[in-house]
């Protein structure tokens, strides 16, 4: 007859716990700041573009998407920067979204994790190429677009991933679709949440 006793003391000492060690969900309609894209490789790309593809592919999935000015760092396992946080502070958002293109050749060591590349790389037939056709096939290395989901007030990323594209010789209309598919990873994850 001691167990009703036990379940009284329990549910008065789960009842008194500070609610800080209970994960606070976001309301409805969480707002995602997206960090200007950076560019990590030595391929020129016209990084307003993408973060502005990014913003208005999140948007269309019926998430409230804001652009911010402050871009996203270099450092890579991708983190928020200082300015990243004021901003996001100053629009009241609840989530911020950084994104960087980067060269996985040019940095074998901080890869995370095997690269799966079936028949290797596969030179480029695209005709508005300038260096296809008449000179032969040009061989281009994969790029990845790495980004990570933070959630404000929390130091690790609901989501840290990378999307890896094939450049063509106009590499930013290769990556717009890489930023659709980005926000597509994004909206299913804070659908989820």
């Amino acid at each position: 007859m001691r167990l009703p006793c036990f379940g009284a003391i329990f549910l008065s000492v789960a009842l008194s716990s500070p609610a800080q060690d209970i994960p606070s969900q976001p309301k409805a309609g969480a707002k995602v700041c997206i960090a200007t894209v950076a560019n990590e490789t030595t391929v020129s790309a016209f990084l307003e573009r993408l973060t502005d593809r990014l913003t208005k592919s999140l948007q269309q999935s019926r998430l409230t998407a804001v652009r911010m000015d402050s871009r996203t760092s270099d450092k890579y396992p991708l983190q928020l920067s200082t300015a990243n946080g004021a901003e996001a502070k100053e629009k009241e958002c609840d989530y911020v979204l950084v994104s960087q293109i980067r060269n996985p050749g040019q940095h074998p060591i901080e890869t995370r994790g095997p690269e799966i590349s079936i028949g290797g790389r596969v030179p480029s037939i695209d005709a508005s190429d300038p260096m296809g056709g008449s000179s032969g096939p040009v061989y281009r290395e994969n790029l990845q677009v790495a980004f990570a989901l933070f959630r404000i007030g929390r130091f690790k990323p609901v989501v840290d991933t990378v999307v890896l594209e094939r450049p063509s010789a106009n590499v930013s209309d290769t990556l717009l679709p890489a930023m659709d598919r980005e926000a597509n990873r994004v909206g299913a994850e804070l659908k989820r949440h």
